[in-house]
């Protein structure tokens, strides 16, 4: 049994603000070359790790656009819903969403929770399993999540999961897992997505643990100026003996191509100024007023702040203020 293994595409039609290119333009070609490639191999299934759009209400005339490349695949291809798939996170609302609508007509399978796929090749039965995003996901038992059940007494079970699987901890407040704490998955093969960076293929005593990096470079960190997005080939022979292997997309081009530098620069530049903001506010011990908004006004009065600067301060306040409120009304 053969199998190709892609994540994050984040199908869109507009082009990001940090990128040179014509995303549409660039997205079609890199899943061009991914399905000539699956094609070419003759894999048995392709499968994507979620987040196969930007959104979950994409313009058909898109997503059409897209149905037609996905169409021209020779095998089965298989799906979980990633977080910018569904609204509000949710994966019960997956069949009022594009993805859902690729599902309906049998372009693409998106696998629930409670129902594996099994596919049976020259003896082998391997059961493909799957956990789409959720609010819980990485702050529970990552038994829940990780450790799939063997339904289908299969000789051999991958298992895709959207989630912040990662090599190292992350800052306290952001929910993730560390791949270290998950060997002792029931799976064989472990797929993950949702992560961009990605960390290459992880093996331990005959499990394997992967994350490519996404199809997509969406966002104004710098190591996507270096990362070159990748693809899994798999094979899983008649002893159950299993292969992955990592390949670099041809088609991509090089992140200072692609990627607006001059824009990355600002951004950074933007974050540090709004770092020392902060601080400034930290270090004030007495204020004429109590609300944040004024706070923030006469600090950047005393202190000569760009008003940019304040401006996002007041923004991110805003936004934090609004959540709270809400929180208070449920």
């Amino acid at each position: 049994m053969k199998f190709l293994y892609i994540t994050d595409t984040h199908i869109r039609g507009t082009t990001p603000k940090n990128r040179k290119d014509s995303f549409v333009e660039t997205m079609t070609t890199k899943i061009k070359e991914v399905i000539t490639i699956a094609n070419r191999e003759k894999v048995d299934v392709l499968l994507h790790g979620g987040d196969v759009f930007d959104r979950p209400d994409l313009s058909p005339n898109v997503v059409g656009q897209f149905a037609r490349l996905f169409k021209e695949a020779e095998m089965p291809i298989f799906a979980i819903a990633g977080n910018h798939d569904t609204y509000g996170h949710n994966p019960e609302t997956i069949s009022r969403t594009m993805l859902g609508l690729l599902d309906s007509f049998g372009l693409m399978t998106v696998i629930q929770p409670d129902a594996p796929v099994l596919i049976e090749k020259n003896g082998v039965k391997v059961q493909i399993s799957g956990q789409p995003y959720h609010y819980d996901l990485d702050q529970r038992d990552p038994k829940l999540d990780y450790y799939p059940n063997n339904e289908h007494e299969a000789d051999v079970m991958i298992h895709l999961v959207h989630s912040m699987l990662v090599e190292k901890a992350l800052p306290d407040g952001i929910p993730h897992t560390l791949i270290d704490h998950i060997w002792g998955t029931s799976a064989d093969i472990v797929l993950t997505g949702h992560f961009h960076g990605g960390f290459g293929l992880k093996e331990r005593d005959g499990k394997y643990i992967c994350n490519p990096g996404a199809m997509a470079r969406v966002n104004n960190h710098w190591t996507e100026i270096s990362r070159i997005p990748q693809y899994v080939l798999g094979t899983i022979d008649s002893t159950g003996a299993i292969n992955l292997t990592l390949h670099p997309l041809q088609t991509a081009e090089k992140g200072d191509d692609v990627l607006d530098r001059t824009y990355l620069e600002k951004a950074v530049h933007q974050e540090e100024k709004l770092h020392e903001f902060v601080q400034q506010v930290k270090e004030q011990s007495e204020f004429k007023s109590l609300k944040m908004g004024d706070i923030i006004a006469e600090i950047a009065a005393l202190s000569n702040v760009e008003e940019k600067v304040r401006q996002e301060a007041l923004r991110r306040i805003t936004i934090i203020e609004e959540t709270w409120k809400g929180g208070d009304d449920e």
